[in-house]
């Protein structure tokens, strides 16, 4: 299974559009992530990523609705709140 997950850009490092970084939070938990497939990113905004990519920009609200259900679903099946089982 697939699975994109919304995060907010914390911090961006690298000048070379290919090799763009951001300290990306996933509700808490923080990852390295390339930015190169969304060069307009700023921190702050919030993107969509799948395997260590973000793909695109996405709204804080779309952002933290996902992160809040994906928080239930971990609740439900016994987990911690940042963690899916």
């Amino acid at each position: 299974m697939c699975l994109a997950v919304p995060g907010k850009i914390l911090a961006i490092t690298g000048d070379d559009p290919l090799l763009t970084m951001g300290r990306i939070s996933f509700g808490g938990v923080v990852r390295e992530v390339s930015l190169a497939y969304v060069p307009e990113a700023q921190v702050g905004d919030y993107v969509i990523v799948h395997a260590g990519f973000a793909l695109n920009l996405i709204d804080e609200a779309a952002a933290t609705e996902t992160l809040a259900t994906f928080a239930e679903i971990a609740a439900f099946s016994g987990g911690k709140p940042n963690e899916i089982r």
